[in-house]
């Protein structure tokens, strides 16, 4: 994970080549101190994926055994993503090898205006929107995220965002995930960022830190990770943690499963997820995944 030591690096060499011409050598030896920060930096790619309900015990057995993927995300039961197929899954994740990412996928906005109350509409013809909407970026037929009970536009905001921060650390609990594990919140692609979205996803960090058994991290679109970024490494800084929020962040330009995550183009990106909606097959096995490349083996449980 690129930690904030590797960004005081990169400044030390900003302020070391500003220096050059006032004093050579004093240029020189702060560009060896920083050199020297940079390549102590852990610079590591562990291949994983993610795919919306739980493959089976003998699926997940097929693909660790082709040893092409370390690690998996791990979707709790959300407000967006109702599906509880992953529930009661991570012990015997964990005793077969595999990594986990863990996720929560809270509230949306749709493309919709936020924080005012929507419109009352059938569930079917929702849900039918919504999966035209959807579809434009994402294929597969359970979607990551989805509107229904608890999941509104209308909602997101940072009272709910303390809502749902609470619930997210109930379902962790009650998973058995250990204190100190990443919780990724899932944060779709917007075409812009709203007031409304940064107060809820701001509240949600601010709440999972207050709680203290659990890291807030982000899963981000490339063209919002930098916004978001901002403003939740601004809640850590305030809590008084001096490491990096986790970023997971989605973009496949120029993806490769030999890239650093840092290589999306964001230098405080712990995972980068690359591959969209595709279908691979190993052992027999065919699944619909994303995948993803993290500067850990267990993006969850790194240090």
């Amino acid at each position: 994970m690129i930690r904030r030591s590797v960004r005081d690096a990169l400044i030390m060499t900003a302020v070391a080549v500003s220096a050059a011409s006032a004093a050579p050598a004093m240029a020189r030896h702060r560009l060896s101190t920083a050199a020297g920060a940079l390549a102590a930096a852990p610079q590591e790619s562990h291949v994983g994926f993610d795919t919306n309900v739980y493959p089976g015990d003998n699926a997940m057995d097929a693909w660790k055994r082709s040893g092409k993927y370390e690690w998996v995300g791990y979707y709790l039961q959300a407000p967006c993503h109702k599906d509880a197929s992953w529930s009661g899954k991570r012990a015997r994740l964990m005793r077969s090898g595999w990594g986990l990412a863990v996720i929560y996928v809270g509230q949306q906005t749709w493309g919709k205006p936020v924080g005012a109350p929507m419109k009352t509409t059938s569930s079917k013809s929702k849900k039918a929107k919504v999966k035209k909407t959807y579809q434009m970026t994402r294929e597969s037929t359970a979607p990551v995220a989805n509107t229904g009970d608890r999941c509104f536009a209308s909602w997101v905001g940072a009272e709910r965002g303390r809502i749902d921060a609470r619930d997210a650390i109930a379902a962790a609990s009650r998973e058995g995930f250990e204190k100190g594990t990443v919780v990724f919140l899932d944060v779709e692609h917007m075409n812009s960022v709203p007031q409304a979205m940064r107060d809820y996803y701001t509240a949600w960090a601010q709440t999972m830190l207050a709680d203290g058994r659990y890291r807030p991290g982000i899963y981000a679109h490339t063209a919002n990770a930098a916004t978001i970024y901002d403003d939740v490494n601004e809640v850590y800084d305030k809590a008084g943690i001096k490491s990096d929020p986790p970023f997971w962040v989605a973009g496949t330009r120029g993806f490769s499963l030999a890239s650093l995550p840092t290589d999306v183009g964001h230098a405080f990106a712990s995972v980068w997820q690359g591959v969209l909606d595709v279908i691979r097959t190993h052992n027999g096995v065919k699944l619909p995944v994303d995948i993803s490349v993290a500067s850990a083996a267990s993006p969850s449980h790194a240090k």
